[in-house]
């Protein structure tokens, strides 16, 4: 890859729920995919739990998972990004 810039964030905004406020936290399961993997768009890639709710977490784009920034157990929040998908 040639660099960061052309990777696209899987950010926990993309599937946080509306009627879930925003300084509520989350925290990840689990992850269905590692980093290296090719993953499809759409695909789940890891499952949060956000008040005793389960959330699938799909794939942005088709391409490479090149980072995961939150593993399991991490607590995160609407704002945080869970991880990098190179697209290709």
């Amino acid at each position: 890859m040639s660099g960061t810039d052309d990777r696209v964030a899987v950010a926990a905004s993309g599937v946080w729920p509306e009627d879930v406020e925003d300084d509520e936290t989350a925290v990840v399961v689990n992850w269905f995919a590692r980093e290296g993997r090719r993953v499809e768009e759409g695909e789940t890639i890891c499952e949060i739990q956000i008040e005793k709710v389960s959330i699938d977490v799909p794939a942005p784009v088709t391409g490479e998972l090149v980072a995961i920034e939150r593993g399991e157990d991490a607590e995160l929040t609407r704002e945080d990004v869970l991880a990098y998908v190179a697209p290709g």
